[in-house]
């Protein structure tokens, strides 16, 4: 039972990990895109928006997506989707991309400002060491506290011994 103590937070730490590693790759593919010098004009295909939440008391939270094709340097035609673009770019709209020779399917709408994307990556990746330090902490602590009382991984091993002293009422 005591498993748990370990596993959850564990799992914890293993999805903070992964989400910590989407994060940066998708910084660093921006980064990239911007950094590369290419661009070229891009045509919104669709626009649309997802939701999630609002089960219960949660509060909804809506999100907007873009379609975009566009046609590298050496004429392939490439398309690729972006969250979070400007609601003001409707289907038909023409935007400048930015993308990488290498991977063009990578590339993003978003207007360069790596000051604002790495401002917001580190305080992502903050919050996240926030709360994998969080989980380490309660495993020590939770394994400090079963190793003061002779529980291994917390197992009932300890039994209650009757003093040696009668006790003796006033």
């Amino acid at each position: 039972m005591d498993v748990f103590f370990y596993a959850i937070p564990g799992l914890i730490i293993a999805a903070v990990v992964f989400a910590a590693v989407r994060i940066i790759r998708r910084s660093l593919d921006l980064r990239r895109a911007w950094n590369s010098g290419l661009t070229a004009e891009a045509r919104c295909l669709r626009s649309y928006t997802t939701t999630s939440g609002g089960g219960g008391d949660t509060s909804v939270t809506t999100t907007l997506h873009h379609v975009y094709e566009f046609r590298t340097r050496e004429g392939r035609a490439v398309r690729f989707e972006e969250r979070g673009g400007p609601s003001t770019v409707i289907e038909g709209d023409i935007v400048t991309v930015h993308y990488t020779a290498e991977r063009p399917e990578r590339a993003t709408a978003h207007a360069p400002s790596p000051v604002k994307a790495a401002a917001g990556t580190i305080g992502v990746l903050v919050f996240f060491g926030v709360i994998a330090a969080f989980c380490v902490g309660f495993m020590v602590t939770y394994h400090e506290m079963s190793s003061e009382f002779g529980m291994p991984f917390g197992g009932p091993h300890v039994t209650y011994q009757e003093p040696d002293v009668p006790y003796e009422q006033p």
